[in-house]
C-alpha cells in the first residue's frame, strides 16, 4: 500500500521504525523487515544507527531501487551549510547516494531561524535530485505556518507523536490542509510503555475497546492500530526488534475496521501528550553532536 506525497513520490505507508533499535540489533531487525515484505525503514541521525540500517539493506538481497529509506537531519545540523553536510552524513552511514525523505527531526522552537536555514538546504537538496521529498517531524500547526510564510516547498510529511491516546486533530488538520501526508512515530503508543518514560502511563495495547475490536477481526491490537492509521490514510513506521512482531506488524492488509470502530478508537484520545513537547527547547538535547560518516 502506497501514499502518493504531494511531489508525485510513491511511499510505501506503512514502515520499520528503528527508534531505540540499538545498534547491534538494528542490522537483524533490517534485515527482517524486508523478508517480510516492508519496503519502508525510518531512522534518523539521532537514532545513532544509520550505518545498520544501511547494512541490513545490503544483506536482505533487496535492490536499493526498492526500499524507501527515510532519516532525519538533528538540531545541531541546523543551517544551511551545516544541514547539506547532514546529507552527507546520513548517506555515508547508509552507504546510499540519494535518500527517499529527509526531514528536519524537531522543529527547535529556540533556534527557528537555523530551522529555516536547514529547511532552505532541503529544497536545494531536492532540486539537484539528492534527496526525492522533504519535510519534517513534530511541527505544530503554527511551526508549519512559520516555515510555509518563509520557504518555497510545502513538505511531504510531517512525523510526530500520534496513537490512539494522542490522535492531534489539530495538527492532522493542518497537514490535511497543507497536502501534507502525516506519520504516525509511536502508532502502536509505545511511548507510553517504553523503559524509562515512568510508570504510570497507561499501556493502549491493553486497551478493551480496542482488545474488542481486536478478537472481532482475529486480528493483534497492534495489527488493530496500524490498520486504523493506514484506514484513515496516515503513515505509520512501527518499531520492533523482534522477526515475530515485525512480520505481524505487517500483516494488516487483509481486513476492514467499519466506521463505528474507527470512530470508537478515535474516541480514546486522551489529549495527553507522552513524548517531548515541540514547543519547548531541549538546549543539551539539542546540542548533541551527530558523528562524521
Amino acid at each position: 500500500m502506497n501514499i502518493t506525497l504531494n511531489n508525485g513520490v510513491n511511499m510505501p505507508a506503512l514502515g520499520l521504525g528503528v527508534f531505540q533499535s540499538p545498534p547491534e540489533q538494528t542490522t537483524a531487525a533490517v534485515e527482517a523487515a524486508l523478508a517480510a515484505g516492508y519496503r519502508h525503514i525510518d531512522t534518523a541521525a539521532a537514532y545513532g544507527n544509520e550505518r545498520e540500517v544501511g547494512e541490513g539493506i545490503r544483506r536482505s538481497g533487496v535492490d536499493r531501487t526498492d526500499v524507501f529509506i527515510e532519516t532525519k537531519v538533528w538540531v545541531s545540523d541546523y543551517g544551511y551549510n551545516e544541514t547539506l553536510h547532514a546529507w552527507e552524513k546520513a548517506t555515508g552511514k547508509l552507504g546510499v547516494d540519494h535518500l527517499d525523505l529527509l526531514i528536519l527531526h524537531q522543529p527547535a522552537p529556540d533556534r527557528f531561524g537555523k530551522s529555516i536555514a536547514a529547511y532552505k538546504a532541503l529544497e536545494a537538496l531536492l532540486a539537484d535530485g539528492r534527496v526525492c521529498a522533504i519535510g519534517v517531524s513534530n511541527f505544530m500547526p503554527h511551526h508549519l505556518e512559520q516555515l510555509l510564510a518563509e520557504t518555497g516547498i510545502v513538505p511531504a510529511v510531517n512525523q510526530i507523536e500520534l496513537h490512539p491516546y494522542f490522535t492531534q486533530p489539530d495538527v492532522q488538520a493542518a497537514d490535511a490542509g497543507n497536502g501534507i501526508v502525516t506519520q504516525a512515530w509511536s502508532p502502536i503508543g509505545g511511548i507510553t510503555f517504553y523503559p524509562g518514560w515512568g510508570e504510570s502511563r497507561r499501556n493502549v495495547m491493553q486497551d478493551p475497546v480496542i482488545a474488542a475490536i481486536a478478537q472481532a477481526h482475529g486480528k493483534t491490537p497492534a495489527q488493530v492500530m496500524l490498520h486504523w492509521h493506514l484506514q484513515q490514510g496516515r503513515s505509520a513506521i512501527p518499531k520492533s526488534t523482534n522477526p515475530v512482531r515485525i512480520a505481524e506488524n505487517f500483516d494488516v492488509f487483509d481486513f476492514e475496521l467499519s466506521v463505528e470502530e474507527l470512530a470508537s478508537i478515535d474516541a480514546l484520545d486522551t489529549g495527553v501528550r507522552n513524548g517531548p513537547d515541540p514547543d519547548e527547547a531541549h538546549p543539551e538535547r539539542f546540542a548533541m553532536i551527530i558523528p562524521e560518516a
